[in-house]
This record gives C-alpha cells, sequence and structure tokens, in this order.
C-alpha cells in the first residue's frame, strides 16, 4: 500500500537496519523512483507500454469515428479481391488478426489504417457513405477520406519508438505509406518512406536469405515485401535518377502454402525478372556514374527485356496490366538511355536503336491496354499511370522531331499520342495530375495535335480554354490551378527532345534560347520517316514498322475486321466517373463508338483476351 502511494513498484531488495531516525523520507523515494525509472528505461519498457514494448491504447489518443467496423471490413475485401492479385504481400490470416488486436497493438491499429488509405489513395475504392457515422466524414472523397486515414496512422505511429525494434508489420506499414503519399503527389515524402522501409527490411535481414527459415505463412509474405520493395527501389531510380539500395539476394516467392496463390507467384517472378534487368550497369549509367557503354551491351539489353515475359501469361490479369506495361516501359527508359549514350541511328539494323523505336513500343502498348479492364489497370494507381505518361511523353518527342507522311488508312504516330491522351484523360477520371502535365507537354512540342474527341477532360477544364479546333491551348496549365498541387515528374524535361534535335537536325519545335545540352553524334541520319515503306506489298505506306518483340504484336490491315469483332465483344461504353463502392469492369478505349478497327493483334490463336489466365 505504501509503495503504490508513493508511486513505486514493491520489491524486496531493502536490506535490514537499526532502528531509529533515518533522515529525509522524501530524499529516498525521489532516489527510489529516479533508480527504478532508470532501469525501466534500461530494459526497453515504460509503464505506457504493452507487453511488446509498445504504447497501449490508453498511451494515445485516436481519432474517434474515423474508422468504422464496418469500413474496416470494406477494406479488407476491396484489398484482397483487387490489391492482393498483384501485391500479395498480406495473409488474410494476419490481417484479421491484426484487426482483432487493434485495441490493444498500436502497430496494429497503424498497419490496419494505413491499408485502408492505401485502397482509397492508391486502388481507387469507392466508400459507400452509409458506412460512415458522422455527416461531416460521409461527405468526404475516397481521396479525402484516405487522406485523413493516412496522416491519422501517421500520428499515432509516431507516439512510439517504431524505429528502433522494427518488425515485418513496421516495413509493411512504411511501404502503405509510401503508395499512399505516392498517391497523392507527395512524392518526396514516398520516396522517405520507401526508404524506411528498404532500410528496416535491411535491419531485419530481409535481404539475406538465412533469414527465411520459420513460419512459413509468414515468411512468404517478407519474401513478396522484399521484392517489391525492390521493384519500387529501382522505379524511383528511373523516375527520379535515384541510387539503388536493394538487390536480387534471395529467392523468389512461391506462396505454395495457398494453392490458389499460384498464378500470382508467376506473375510476381515475371515481375521480378524483369527489374532484375535493371541492374547496377543500368543505373550508374542512368545516374551519369558511368558515361560511356557500348552498342552491343545496349542491343543485348533490350533483348532481355523483350525476351522476360513470354506471349500467354498464366498470371491474374490485374498482374498481367503491370507485366506488360511494365515491360514497354523498360524499353522506352532503355531507349532513352541510349539516345543519352548517342547510339541510336537511322541506318542501323537493330530496330531499339532506330528514332522509330518509341512508336513501336507505344503501338504495342496501346493494342495491349484494349484487352484490359479498366478496374485491372485502376487498381495499380499514379505508378501505373506515370509508366504510361513518360511512354506518351517520349513518343511526343519523337514527332516533335522527326518527319513522317500520314496515311488515312492507317494509324500513326500522331494517332498513339492522341490515344495516350484519351487512356490517361480516362484513368481516375481525368483527375489524376498526368493529365494536364501531358497536355502542357503537348502544348509545348506539339501545339498543333488536335484533340481527341472522346477526351475525358475533368470538370475543372472549362470548353472555353480549348483552342481552336479543338486544339491544345498554350495556357493550359493555368486552367488546372484548381487541382491539387503535384510535384511535376522528372521527364517532361526538355533534355530528351533536345538530344533528338541534335542527333537529327531537326529544328526544335519551340522556342528557346538555351543550347542544345549535348553535340550532334556522328552517325548517319539518312531516313527519319516515322514509317517503313519496306513491306509496302502487306502494308500501306503509312504503316507502322513490323515489331521484333515478342510483346503483342504489330498492326495488320488484313486482320483488322476480324479482330475487331474479337476485340468489341461483350465491351460497353465508358462511364465518366463511377459512384459504387466497387470500380466496375469493362474495357478501356473498346466502345463500339470509340473503337478502331484499325489496331488489330496478330500471332494469337486465341481470343486476345485470352493474353492472361481469367
Amino acid at each position: 500500500k505504501n509503495c503504490l502511494s508513493a508511486g513505486l513498484a514493491c520489491t524486496y531488495n531493502a536490506i535490514p537496519q537499526k532502528k531509529g531516525p533515518k533522515g529525509s523520507r522524501a530524499k529516498v523515494l525521489s532516489e527510489l523512483r529516479e533508480n527504478q525509472r532508470n532501469a525501466q528505461l534500461a530494459a526497453g519498457f515504460s509503464p505506457e507500454m504493452t507487453f511488446d514494448g509498445r504504447p497501449s491504447s490508453s498511451s494515445f489518443p485516436r481519432a474517434q469515428n474515423l474508422l468504422q467496423p464496418g469500413l474496416v471490413d470494406s477494406c479488407l475485401d476491396f484489398f484482397f479481391a483487387n490489391v492482393y492479385p498483384s501485391t500479395p504481400v498480406l495473409h488474410r490470416q494476419k490481417a484479421q488478426e491484426a484487426v482483432v488486436n487493434m485495441e490493444r497493438s498500436t502497430e496494429a491499429y497503424c498497419l490496419v489504417v494505413a491499408l485502408c488509405a492505401y485502397v482509397m489513395i492508391q486502388s481507387n475504392m469507392k466508400v459507400p457513405p452509409f458506412m460512415m457515422s458522422r455527416p461531416e466524414v460521409a461527405q468526404m472523397s475516397n481521396m479525402t477520406l484516405g487522406h485523413a486515414l493516412l496522416e491519422e496512422s501517421v500520428r499515432v505511429r509516431n507516439s512510439y519508438d517504431y524505429r528502433e525494434n522494427p518488425t515485418h508489420m513496421t516495413v509493411l506499414t512504411s511501404w502503405f505509406y509510401c503508395g499512399s503519399y505516392f498517391g497523392l503527389a507527395r512524392e518526396n515524402t514516398a520516396w522517405a518512406y520507401l526508404r524506411e522501409a528498404t532500410t528496416q527490411a535491411q535491419l531485419l535481414g530481409m535481404h539475406d536469405e538465412e533469414t527465411y527459415k520459420h513460419d512459413p505463412l509468414d515468411i512468404s509474405r517478407k519474401r513478396v515485401l522484399y521484392w517489391l520493395l525492390f521493384m519500387a527501389d529501382r522505379t524511383y531510380a528511373l523516375h527520379k535518377h535515384r541510387p539503388i539500395t536493394l538487390h536480387p539476394t534471395i529467392h523468389p516467392p512461391s506462396l505454395e502454402e495457398v494453392p490458389s496463390d499460384r498464378p500470382v507467384a508467376v506473375g510476381l517472378e515475371l515481375l521480378i525478372t524483369l527489374f532484375k534487368i535493371i541492374d547496377d550497369t543500368f543505373v550508374n549509367l542512368w545516374n551519369r556514374v558511368h558515361t560511356h557503354t557500348s552498342p552491343a551491351w545496349y542491343a543485348q539489353l533490350q533483348t532481355q527485356i523483350s525476351e522476360a515475359i513470354p506471349a500467354y501469361l498464366d498470371c491474374t490479369e490485374a498482374q498481367a496490366v503491370e507485366i506488360r506495361i511494365t515491360q514497354q516501359w523498360l524499353k522506352a527508359m532503355a531507349w532513352q538511355l541510349c539516345v543519352c549514350q548517342g547510339l541510336v541511328s537511322s541506318v542501323t539494323n537493330d530496330n531499339c536503336m532506330t528514332f522509330k523505336y518509341p512508336i513501336e513500343i507505344s503501338r504495342d502498348l496501346l493494342t495491349m491496354t484494349h484487352q484490359f479492364s479498366q478496374q485491372a489497370m485502376e487498381v495499380h494507381g499514379a505508378e501505373l499511370i506515370e509508366k504510361l505518361f513518360d511512354i506518351a511523353c517520349c513518343l511526343a518527342d519523337v514527332v516533335a522531331v522527326t518527319s513522317f507522311s500520314p496515311d488515312a488508312f492507317a494509324l500513326g504516330p500522331r494517332d498513339y499520342v492522341s490515344r495516350f491522351l484519351t487512356l490517361i484523360s480516362t484513368l481516375r477520371g481525368g483527375q489524376s495530375r498526368y493529365l494536364p502535365l501531358l497536355l502542357a507537354k503537348l502544348s509545348e512540342v506539339l501545339p498543333n495535335l488536335p484533340l481527341p474527341r472522346s477526351l475525358n477532360l475533368p470538370q475543372t477544364l472549362p470548353a472555353s480554354s480549348m483552342g481552336m479546333a479543338g486544339t491544345i491551348p498554350s495556357n493550359i496549365t493555368e486552367d488546372y490551378s484548381a487541382m491539387p498541387a503535384a510535384t511535376p515528374p522528372a521527364y517532361p524535361s526538355s533534355e530528351l527532345i533536345r538530344r533528338l534535335a541534335a542527333q537529327t537536325g531537326a529544328q526544335l519545335p519551340f522556342n528557346t534560347s538555351q543550347q542544345s545540352m549535348v553535340q550532334a553524334p556522328t552517325s548517319h541520319v539518312d531516313d527519319l520517316s516515322l514509317y517503313d515503306t519496306s513491306h509496302s506489298a502487306t502494308h500501306s505506306s503509312g504503316s507502322a514498322p513490323r515489331s521484333n518483340s515478342t510483346t503483342p504484336g504489330p498492326y495488320e490491315p488484313a486482320m483488322a475486321q476480324r479482330n475487331s469483332q474479337l476485340l468489341t465483344h461483350g465491351s460497353v461504353p465508358l462511364p465518366s466517373h463511377s459512384q459504387h463502392g466497387h470500380m466496375q469492369s469493362h474495357h478501356i478505349g473498346v466502345a463500339p463508338t470509340s473503337y478502331d478497327p484499325r489496331f488489330s493483334m496478330q500471332g494469337y490463336p486465341v481470343d486476345p483476351s485470352m493474353m492472361f489466365k481469367q
């Protein structure tokens, strides 16, 4: 009783002493309190912490009525139905355990709240209003509510020292933070949390194969998380010229404990194979740590990217979307590296080293997007849209500095640019930050490009701001001032187009007082036409050149009618903005009113929609 009233823990360490006056009692109590406090700190224990060293639920304030039980269940269902097939970082059993432990575990609470924020921000989950108890919360958009949940999770996690002894749950929470902040256009904050997650992973030894010898239910998901961090590390290296941290030092995940996850494991291993190609040599050249390479090395690089993915994918549709688009994106990034090395030429026999190669990449990619549902594309969020944006900007630069002869009976490079505009405007209802950036890019390098009639412009862009005859206005970026501020991606800089102009001898399509950053290389530039006329027996003069890649193939006019029937079967028009709690499934750009029969597939004995396991 005396110990409790003095705020001390009961012990039996006092040495019996003689009776009599003992001096100042207050001084003794203060010394005892100080000694016990120092002992607790040395042991890493606080009276307000639970047995695992993390604060109990009573030691920090949680936002009231922000996270309802029904909302948590809905977010988990959405995650495992839509996100898990491409990002299997969390087993359902472990997720349910975290939900049960939310009330007494800060770590579990932060993870669950971060997951809910992630599916709303990154994966575009729509929350039905009836799931929210407070009217002000019910009026929030999915992005606003997701942002509120994200800040709640970050605030609560900062109430304890999660850095000293990280767990798998700590790394996963940082991973969700990274994806969520990227979706909010807070790219520097996202990068900081990615670095935090990779550092925590290394502290846990997730880069060491010896670590993976315990509970297979937990270990397989740790493998998945490590490889997702590995791929994100390289994606940031290409987007932002950042150094890489993680390396391919462990085995790929098998997910054998769940037989139904085999297609997920197959798709994940294909993605890992793609990103393994982006090795230290590539990144050092990209970041200009090294400055020279050989044409043979570059040709081998493009061959590796092309041959890494088979024609048929035994994986989920969401993974097929990510794999196909990532493959084309890596080709475009590698081609930009080739330009920077002065290796692009119009007289080379290697297609991947010509000025026409981005046209082939764009053609193959746009063909593939006709096979995918909008839901399978939306679930990847801003990361996928940024890859489309990169390829579109690369294509625009090539079209701007290279001459070509248009043909009314074949799709040409300008048609592909228009298709990219339509595609990016369709995803996220055109509210992505990349649509105004792409429009600004095109207003600079292709100011006379007509806007597609099917372009889904957001409501923040008034009709009066459109240029004459539907062309892109020069002040397009001013009309997006109401949109959230975003850090512009590293690529629509003018560096690539300057290099292309220097190598082709073309005049830049915009006025500038700055000098070109590079000198024209010594390679010959004979024919800069973007169309290949060497196959006039089977292609019109305006058809794109035949692709040698293993990706779904070129456009064949003779196949157009048959394939258009295959592609348009079962298609539905695109809605402008879905208000349903779950995304509707339909195909991008394949509505009967907008489908162009000049898009076709070659080399597939089955319906093109069977490019992946269904």
